[in-house]
């Protein structure tokens, strides 16, 4: 594992991606910036022929317009694009942030679109490894509404990294600068992923961002399209009801995502990758930590879809997943950062690899190293046969939840202890 070094282009400071024994490269405590809405970036495999799930669409010369849901409030903005695993420059001709239409869709609403600009420019290029933030946007965000975030590439740009599983649908335009389009007519192209816009950051010094990091469970994979049902969504709406309008929820899961091993499609390690995708990111307090099933289960998974994701096909202990849990939580730590572990969710797994679950849930529920616990374990398991979901929690596939798990792993967080943790 390697650190890159942080460049300066055109008088910005970019950064990049960071190892988890370095936490001295975090976001500025005393900024007034906090997070609204974030996600987290990984490699698209570059081989000739991928299968399907990995073809990106071309973007050269067209506007790619993403959907995003900000979690807290503000008058103030500014934009987070990252050119993370990039192998040439990021290049943006133009880019508007506007309010969406009825539905979400592509259409936004008409005279809300609005400028950003970086370093008073509104062309500017990231260099491979790079990230940057916008100038500040004087414009209103609201929590809960969707925004959208529309980038006119340059002509020779190529997606090099993403998002995978958004369960967001997101558009590609014909060729051409329809960043100030209210109409969906020249979007013609939908995916479902998110790209470069990694944050959404508000003005709301006395305000705070709750991260929640981890896998494909995280990152809500299995749940309803365009219907904002992961389980940090529902935190975000347990939130909103209680009334506490001073917290932002932000999801950095990735599907496939692992704690110790990297993945050639699933990204850097979660131990890794913490730095740029948590510490980075201004305003966060409180941390929600859920990883490790993948750890268990990559070692015995064969090569599928055309590419071995899942490779190295590394064998985990309890031990090995908790000493990397440690060292997460001492970088959390390090940053004034409350962290709760959440125990790893039934899987119907083989006898050897439920014992290492088993094993490292207890740890997590009586080893008193994070700050607190979320028993999504205790929230989701069957009661007849605790090692499986409850029928109505599974999905279909025995691993991840269907909307009402996710439902009932964000009822189970305990609202008062996360944000007590949150404004200490």
């Amino acid at each position: 594992m390697s650190t890159r070094s942080l460049a300066v282009v055109c008088g910005v400071v970019l950064s990049s991606a960071l190892l988890v024994s370095a936490p001295v490269f975090a976001a500025d405590a005393q900024s007034p910036w906090v997070t609204a809405w974030a996600t987290a970036l990984q490699p698209i495999p570059q081989v000739s022929n991928p299968p399907p799930l990995y073809r990106a669409p071309d973007v050269a010369g067209r506007t790619v317009r993403q959907i995003v849901y900000p979690t807290l409030s503000g008058n103030v903005a500014r934009v987070h694009i990252s050119n993370a695993y990039g192998r040439a420059p990021l290049v943006i001709e133009d880019l508007r942030i506007a309010r969406s239409g009825a539905g979400a869709g592509a259409a936004v609403q008409g005279g809300t679109a609005v400028p950003v600009t970086f370093g008073g420019k509104a062309a500017f290029s990231v260099p491979p490894g790079g990230e940057i933030d916008s100038d500040p946007v004087h414009t209103g965000i609201s929590a809960g509404a969707p925004y959208a975030i529309s980038s006119y590439m340059g002509r020779e740009q190529k997606m090099a990294a993403w998002h995978r599983v958004s369960s967001q649908a997101n558009y590609v335009s014909t060729p051409g600068n329809h960043t100030g389009d209210a109409s969906a007519d020249a979007y013609r192209q939908r995916f479902t992923q998110f790209v470069w816009v990694t944050g959404l950051q508000v003005e709301a010094p006395s305000s705070a961002t709750i991260a929640a990091i981890g896998d494909s469970i995280t990152d809500g994979m299995r749940s309803s399209l365009n219907q904002n049902r992961r389980w940090p969504d529902a935190l975000a709406g347990r939130l909103a009801q209680s009334g506490d309008r001073s917290a932002a929820v932000v999801n950095l899961g990735i599907s496939g995502n692992r704690l110790l091993s990297d993945s050639p499609c699933y990204g850097d390690a979660l131990a890794t990758r913490f730095g740029r995708d948590v510490l980075a990111q201004p305003g966060v307090k409180t941390v929600i930590l859920l990883i490790g099933i993948n750890d268990i289960n990559f070692a015995a998974m064969p090569p599928h879809g055309g590419l071995d994701c899942d490779s190295p096909h590394t064998l985990v202990t309890a031990d090995g997943l908790i000493a990397g849990y440690k060292r997460v939580i001492v970088a959390a730590h390090a940053r004034g950062m409350r962290i709760f572990g959440a125990t790893l969710t039934p899987a119907a797994l083989p006898p050897q690899r439920e014992a290492i679950r088993a094993e490292v849930n207890q740890w997590i529920r009586t080893g008193h190293a994070f700050d607190g616990v979320v028993d999504f374990d205790a929230a989701l398991r069957d009661a007849v046969e605790p090692t499986r979901l409850r029928r109505n929690f599974d999905s279909g596939d025995q691993i991840h939840p269907s909307d009402a798990g996710y439902a009932a792993m964000a009822d189970a967080i305990p609202l008062q202890a996360v944000m007590s943790a949150g404004r200490k």
